[in-house]
């Protein structure tokens, strides 16, 4: 489990809404959606790698060339099987709701419902849709959108970040040298995963988070 902070009241009942939410059955019309980012450093190499040969692995010298960083935003719907990896040049709030637009009006057009289940990130909250695209705008296309937050330094309850260890043990766990080579494995990675509807299954339930945790709560007179 990820190093957490102090159990307040507040920790409980945002964790107790997730693990609600986890609970409930998987639904086209509103779907429960996963999201974090992860920026990734494009390396090079520095000279050309020895290709494998017989009884031989291939070979890499240690030096490396930095070729600047990217970021990758990951949506994931655990229990359809069903990931959007997107790579872009920066995280920022520009970024994050140009994302989310994609989802809404791409993928989750006709969902009634959708919920979103992020982090406390600052480029996270409505108010930066507001900022891009102004109140009227935001408004609308916010209208289906349900957010739900993780509690703070609560990165374990995101199920995104279980797709992310996945994709990169999976897929970057390799020097990539461009953002060009790294759009073309992630595509084909997400189109295989998506194929197969690679779900997660979560097991840890209220009743779990309240016998391994209970002791560690913070009582609510003292909050």
């Amino acid at each position: 489990m990820w190093c957490i902070g102090a159990l307040s009241e507040e920790y409980r009942q945002r964790m107790y809404a997730l693990l609600e939410l986890y609970a409930r059955p998987v639904s086209r019309s509103e779907p429960v959606i996963c999201i974090d980012e992860k920026s990734l450093q494009l390396i090079g190499h520095s000279r050309e790698p020895l290709p494998m040969a017989s009884n031989n692995p291939a070979k890499q010298d240690y030096e490396y060339v930095r070729n600047g960083t990217t970021n990758l935003f990951v949506a994931v719907e655990p229990k359809a099987g069903q990931r959007i990896v997107s790579v872009t040049s920066r995280r920022g709030k520009v970024d994050f709701v140009a994302f989310i637009n994609g989802l809404l009006t791409g993928a989750y057009a006709k969902a009634r419902q959708i919920h979103l289940v992020l982090d406390n990130l600052n480029t996270h909250f409505r108010k930066c849709f507001d900022d891009v695209l102004g109140a009227r705008a935001a408004a609308k296309l916010l209208r289906r959108v349900q957010f739900h937050y993780t509690p703070k330094h609560a990165s374990w309850l995101n199920m995104a970040e279980i797709e992310i260890g996945i994709l990169g043990r999976q897929c970057l766990d390799r020097r990539i040298a461009s953002r060009q080579l790294l759009q073309s494995e992630v595509d084909a990675w997400q189109q295989a995963r998506n194929a197969e509807q690679r779900t997660i299954e979560w097991k840890f339930t209220r009743q779990d988070a309240d016998r391994k945790m209970g002791h560690h709560y913070v009582s609510k007179l003292s909050c």
